[in-house]
């Protein structure tokens, strides 16, 4: 097999098909849109990995640069997974200069906590101070926007 590269910006991304792979595939954004996905595309840091030219996985960051990041809509496709692309991807953005300052990076996961965990990532340290207003069917009823 062929070295994983990554790319970052999303022009350099395939929308189609991580739009296939969220609305089909992902059980946190099924049905999502392609607008929707193009647009929050749009406004995180984007990074995929790539073999011979063919995008294999994908994640994003939404953030300020500064302070914050969300790590979002990660993945790699089933085919390809079991060989450290995800690691190759989050080991890319935490090697950022932007990345390294923030003062705070979170995520959502059901499955991956081992993999996150290898990157520093761990529970809450005061789950009682983070609220949320959690519609996970946003992307959902909101479609035309």
């Amino acid at each position: 097999m062929s070295e994983v590269i990554i790319k970052t910006g999303k022009e350099n991304m395939d929308v189609k098909m991580i739009h296939r792979f969220l609305s089909e595939d992902s059980y946190w954004a099924k049905g999502i849109s392609y607008t929707l996905v193009d647009h929050s595309l749009a406004h995180s840091f984007c990074a995929g990995a790539f073999i011979d030219d063919q995008q294999v996985g994908f994640g994003r960051v939404i953030t300020d640069y500064c302070t914050f990041g969300w790590f979002a809509d990660f993945f790699v496709l089933p085919e390809f997974r079991g060989i450290g692309v995800s690691k190759k991807i989050l080991s890319h953005i935490l090697e950022q200069p932007w990345s390294k300052r923030l003062r705070r990076k979170m995520l959502g996961t059901n499955d991956a906590h081992g993999l996150y965990r290898q990157f520093q990532f761990t529970d809450l340290a005061k789950p009682f101070n983070i609220l949320e207003v959690h519609n996970p069917n946003a992307h959902l009823q909101h479609q035309q926007e």
